[in-house]
């Protein structure tokens, strides 16, 4: 539990005080929640931009990808080698598009550690003074875990039970009691944790979470659909199994994640339709199919690359660059008159026929 702590202690560092930035210009915890999670995925567009081009691209392989799997289906050793021979001579990279969905995570993980423990995060209680509260809960009978220790806090010390308020300063209690007046959205409580039952008391809690799941399931069928990428085997996985782990966090940590989650799909739903105007999948599957086809018709006439260096001549500095079969041809023939030119330069000119007639005596 405690490496767990520390890694979620790690990302969300620096997210809380994101987050006490944006509650210091508007006090309400879900506006708040909400800002934030726009400004997250505002700053990753240049990398939604990618992500979208290089999945976009991935797709005009599929066709490829599928005739070297039938092809060879029982014989996995060529099967490898032909995906191999695939990235090299084509360029294909089938994690392209992983970086991106790796920052999610973290920025995820990140967004838990706030949520968890908000009185620590955004408002920078001390990890002591909240122990000592969590102490005083212990003895007055209240069970707790990290998840419910500063919603069960906050309450205490709004009853004003002195064991809890004892061990804060005035300062403390008197942003305890502010955030208490700004921690519910449209009547639900986001330092609570839903639970799986139907009670009156929780099912308000539900609502986000159910939310979450719905845009999940879309933001996902969307996103895929909007690359162009069919939704089979592996792929048709992953739209069911990856809603239903971010669902499992849903009712495992405060309500205020469920928000932020509902929020991002909605989000990388928007983003999707974008992008799908900016790259549109049959016009970048055509553009990968030429190149395909050039890069097959140089390999018909033996047209290979080959990386020399070179000197520039503006700054005088050895460069490498990566030259045809062709323009390899003309700089090894300059080569050669350059040597001549260094090797005859002492000795007198004569004719061309002068020079024939020596040759043949």
């Amino acid at each position: 539990m405690e490496a767990h702590m520390n890694f979620f202690y790690v990302l969300a560092w620096p997210l809380g005080y994101v987050m006490e930035l944006i509650y210091n210009i508007i006090p309400n915890y879900g506006w708040d929640l909400i800002l934030f999670t726009l400004l997250i995925r505002l700053l990753s567009i240049p990398l939604s931009l990618k992500q979208q081009k290089n999945m976009v691209r991935m797709t005009a392989f599929q066709p490829m990808i599928e005739e070297i799997q039938k092809k060879y289906k029982d014989k996995p050793e060529k099967q490898q080698e032909e995906m191999l021979r695939l990235q090299q001579d084509f360029g294909y990279s089938p994690t392209s598009g992983c970086l991106p969905m790796l920052l999610n995570f973290f920025v995820m993980f990140g967004v838990i550690g706030v949520v968890y423990e908000p009185l620590n995060r955004i408002f920078h209680i001390s990890n002591d003074l909240l122990t000592a509260a969590g102490e005083a809960l212990t003895n007055l009978g209240i069970q707790f875990t990290m998840v419910t220790r500063d919603n069960l806090i906050i309450e205490q010390v709004l009853a004003g039970e002195q064991s809890v308020t004892s061990i804060f300063s005035a300062g403390q209690i008197e942003t305890i009691t502010e955030f208490s007046q700004h921690m519910n959205f449209f009547g639900i409580d986001l330092t609570r944790v839903p639970q799986y039952n139907l009670s009156a008391e929780n099912l308000p809690l539900l609502v986000f979470p159910i939310l979450a799941l719905i845009t999940s399931f879309i933001s996902t069928w969307y996103s895929m659909n909007s690359s162009g990428q069919k939704l089979q085997g592996s792929m048709k996985a992953m739209m069911y199994v990856m809603p239903l782990m971010y669902i499992f966090f849903c009712f495992t940590v405060p309500t205020a994640f469920s928000l932020y989650y509902v929020i991002s799909n909605v989000v990388m739903m928007i983003q999707s339709a974008v992008m799908k105007k900016i790259y549109d999948p049959e016009k970048v599957k055509a553009e990968v199919a030429a190149e395909i086809e050039q890069k097959r018709k140089e390999q018909r006439r033996g047209v290979k690359n080959t990386t020399v260096k070179m000197v520039d001549e503006k700054t005088g500095k050895t460069v490498e660059k990566n030259v045809s079969a062709s323009e390899m041809n003309k700089l090894r023939l300059e080569y050669a008159r350059k040597l001549d030119e260094e090797k005859y330069k002492d000795e007198r000119t004569v004719p061309l026929s002068e020079l024939n007639k020596t040759k043949e005596e």
